[in-house]
């Protein structure tokens, strides 16, 4: 791979979690690729996060991307601005001495921004993923759900006013719109499709549908259950795994205990790279039933093995991640969603048909291509140029 030795440009990343973290997803993945792609062309890049138990404070990942873990869930904020203003000063895990000070940060903002236009003394890009607007209410109380919607719906438009924003889809993109985001301070890098091993995994003699999931009220499950619990009747041999962990798990198994259907639900917890590549090439169809999500990389990834997904049309990138018709078939109620579901199981020539198309869709996005879009917008923001790599056409910014 080609670097570009006059290229020293560092850039921080300050994500909330990373891939190693239990409760890590999509926005994790995306982060860690896209930074592993800016030291391929010869930047150095740092992503700050909060610490857990399952890594060390500090690592360099087999991308060649520095990881630094500080704080905790909620304390990771605190300690971003803390390390930073230290690493200023010449001291702490951000200083030139342990690794360069940073030409640009990169603020991800899952809900709560790290506020970094407030306390750092460079260029900032906000990267989001999708607009939280639904979720705030599902998952905290109301008076904690009023707070965190005008955290991120006003306050934080007010305090990267003057930055460029990054996300994933154009829904989000338009999203932002209506919140005050003029659409031409908005650059759109969409995910790559994560490249998944090679199985020998075969399509499932029975009808076996797949979701791919943190285990959280937002994304709910609940749906893909009662899907289920709609059509076993007449399909006896259907079954559901439900792929992921997290605190919602408990009422997820008593919903399918209520609905009985506990003997044709997996929940499978947490699965490595080669059984998730081996459940999606093994399952019939994929369901994502989120209420919002940036892009849907489990939808592409799902697309990759060639299997089709059923998804909600109004839960945001999911939208663009399938094709509807085509790679997949998009719902507008749960009652449309469980129709389209029988539509897929039943109808063999459709759902294989779409399952081509799917993988033909998934290979035309690329980490290398996001890779180039987001280094040439972060060397319009105050870091050396990047290595234009051999056949990778030039990306303008916006």
């Amino acid at each position: 791979m080609e670097r570009c030795a006059g290229t020293s440009g560092h850039v921080l990343f300050l994500n909330w979690r990373d891939t190693r973290n239990p409760e890590g997803g999509g926005s994790e993945v995306y982060v860690e690729r896209i930074a592993a792609e800016l030291v391929a062309r010869g930047f150095r890049a740092t992503i700050f996060c909060a610490a857990h138990s399952q890594a060390p404070a500090e690592e360099v990942n087999d991308g060649g991307v520095r990881l630094v873990r500080r704080g905790g869930r909620h304390t990771v904020y605190l300690w971003a601005a803390l390390c930073y203003v230290a690493g200023a000063l010449g001291f702490g895990p951000l200083s030139g001495r342990r690794g360069g000070r940073p030409e640009v940060l990169v603020d991800v903002c899952n809900g709560l921004p790290f506020l970094a236009p407030l306390w750092a003394r460079r260029p900032v890009v906000k990267l989001i993923h999708h607009v939280h607007r639904e979720q705030w209410p599902v998952v905290l109380p109301p008076w904690a759900a009023r707070f965190g919607w005008w955290v991120e719906s006003s306050f934080a438009v007010r305090i990267y006013r003057r930055c460029r924003y990054v996300t994933v889809s154009e829904a989000t993109r338009r999203e932002l719109a209506t919140l005050g985001v003029p659409p031409e301070q908005v650059s759109v890098v969409h995910n790559g499709t994560p490249e998944l091993p090679r199985t020998d995994a075969q399509r499932a003699p029975f009808p076996l549908l797949v979701t791919l999931n943190r285990l959280v009220p937002h994304k709910r499950v609940e749906v893909a259950l009662r899907a289920v619990a709609a059509l076993g009747e007449e399909l006896p041999q259907l079954r559901l795994v439900v792929a992921g962990q997290g605190w919602w798990e408990s009422h997820l198994r008593e919903l399918a205990a209520e609905l009985e259907i506990a003997e044709r639900v997996e929940f499978r917890g947490f699965v490595t790279e080669e059984e998730k590549a081996a459940l999606l090439a093994s399952a019939w169809v994929a369901l994502t039933p989120s209420l919002k999500e940036g892009w849907g990389l489990t939808i592409v990834e799902a697309g990759s093995a060639g299997t089709p997904t059923v998804a909600f049309r109004d839960a945001g990138g999911v939208a663009e991640a399938v094709v509807d018709g085509r790679t997949g078939l998009l719902a507008d109620d749960i009652d449309d969603y469980v129709a389209k579901v029988r539509t897929l199981l039943w109808e063999h020539e459709i759902r294989q048909g779409m399952g081509v198309e799917a993988r033909q869709h998934a290979a035309s996005f690329t980490w290398q291509a996001a890779g180039g879009r987001f280094a040439a917008l972060v060397a319009g923001h105050g870091a050396p140029r990047p290595v234009q790599r051999r056949g990778e056409p030039s990306y303008l910014v916006p």
